[in-house]
């Protein structure tokens, strides 16, 4: 927000407001904030940290988004490349970014037409670039598929798209998955060299194959699950019974009954 001069967080998303005139509040501001972070956290990492090596930074997304208001994320992308081109300059460390996305509209539009016209079939790993027309059609808001390279003089700018779309087959299989990334625009002359990196990682993918495993790995990082889940759940019931004070056994009562009764068919 600081980069972004944005003191206020409603100025920095559209879809988080305020409800001082009794209005109910989005439900869907909680997955806004959270995507904001995302973005946050990427941005703290190209800008604060020193690679000791050339380094390629995978989002587990598309590199674009519609949550940011006005032309921020645009004015957000330029700081993503200013801070690439600062460790290049003072450090020679190659920085590249790149999105993957487990689904895309546009892979489903075109898969069917992909496996009749023996695209991506090979018995090597392959990537092929997608077009921005083929993109704007498989989207019911054609400026989430326009980058700069669809920027055409007198018409919008691009607000929402900070990658250049690739598919790529990972895998040596004709029928091995596909999946969209994004390539970061400034970087999209260089796709051969992100995409052969990230091929030596997709090879070892498990437990989904050809799909990147430092992804993978991330995610199991992330999820909150067992024990970890176990205790957040004790902290949350812990505030709740000191909240309740004498009506706290009620609260017992609460955690003994069974919430799903149908689980019991498993």
């Amino acid at each position: 927000m600081a980069f972004l001069d944005v003191q206020d967080l409603t100025k920095l998303s559209h879809m988080i407001r305020r409800n001082d005139d009794d209005r109910p509040t989005s439900p869907s501001w909680v997955q806004v904030y959270r995507e904001l972070m995302e973005w946050a956290v990427l941005f703290s990492i190209l800008r604060d940290k020193d690679f000791g090596t050339d380094t390629i930074i995978v989002c587990d997304g598309l590199l674009r988004s519609k949550v940011f208001a006005g032309d921020l994320f645009a004015r957000l992308s330029d700081g993503f490349n200013e801070a690439i081109k600062h460790h290049w300059s003072n450090r020679r460390r190659r920085v590249y970014l790149v999105g993957i996305a487990k689904h895309s509209k546009v892979l489903d539009r075109y898969r069917l037409a992909m496996v009749l016209e023996n695209i991506l079939t090979t018995g090597y790993p392959a990537y092929t670039q997608v077009p921005r027309d083929l993109e704007e059609r498989a989207y019911v808001w054609s400026e989430y598929a326009r980058g700069d390279d669809r920027v055409t003089e007198g018409g919008e700018i691009n607000r929402f798209v900070a990658g250049k779309m690739f598919f790529v087959k990972f895998g040596a299989g004709p029928r091995d998955p596909i999946w969209p990334v994004d390539v970061f625009l400034p970087q999209q002359e260089e796709a051969q060299t992100v995409l052969g990196c990230l091929l030596a990682d997709a090879t070892d993918g498990f437990p989904i194959p050809f799909y990147p495993r430092c992804l993978q790995k991330a995610h199991e990082n992330a999820a909150l699950v067992d024990f970890d889940f176990d205790i957040l759940q004790d902290e949350v019931f812990a505030g709740l019974r000191e909240a309740l004070g004498s009506h706290s056994q009620r609260l017992d009562e609460f955690q003994l009954q069974d919430s799903d009764i149908t689980q019991r068919r498993y």
